[in-house]
């Protein structure tokens, strides 16, 4: 059995959360946090941040763990590791490119991604906004990457 690795970043600003529309190859049209596979030698804070920019054209400064999540995608037949973290947009990416696969990104109400949750990339887009919601967190500190120095670190 392969385990991916995946990470996703909640970001919440005056009530409304940060969520990408994107393809899905099996599902077509789905809804999602910024998210994406941790890549050969990235640490899992940098792979968050990276995908961030990636979807959204946001610079993210991760703040807190808000949960680690294992899925079983029957409809991809793969099993998924996804680390979800909490935290806040630094800046605007001067890159305007967003991943190909992104059709907009939309800041939503938590009533507005329930409502949608038929379409959801998978039922952890919702479990970790009410796990974010109901105060989880954890610190970024538990988290140890042994490797080169991490690269997702900004000056405020």
């Amino acid at each position: 059995m392969t385990i991916r690795v995946t990470t996703a970043a909640i970001i919440e600003a005056d009530g409304k959360f940060l969520i990408v529309e994107e393809i899905d190859p099996i599902k077509g049209r789905v809804y999602n946090q910024p998210a994406g596979h941790v890549e050969k030698h990235e640490s899992i804070l940098e792979a968050v941040v990276r995908e961030v920019q990636e979807e959204t054209g946001y610079i993210f400064q991760p703040e807190s763990l808000v949960g680690i999540y294992h899925l079983h995608a029957n409809d991809h037949d793969a099993t998924y590791l996804r680390f979800c973290f909490s935290g806040s947009i630094v800046s605007q990416s001067s890159e305007s490119n967003l991943d190909p696969d992104i059709l907009a990104v939309h800041w939503f109400s938590h009533e507005q991604i329930r409502h949608c949750r038929a379409q959801h990339r998978s039922s952890l887009v919702l479990t970790a906004i009410d796990d974010y919601l109901q105060g989880k967190r954890y610190p970024l500190a538990m988290l140890n990457y042994i490797g080169k120095e991490p690269q997702w670190r900004y000056d405020l």
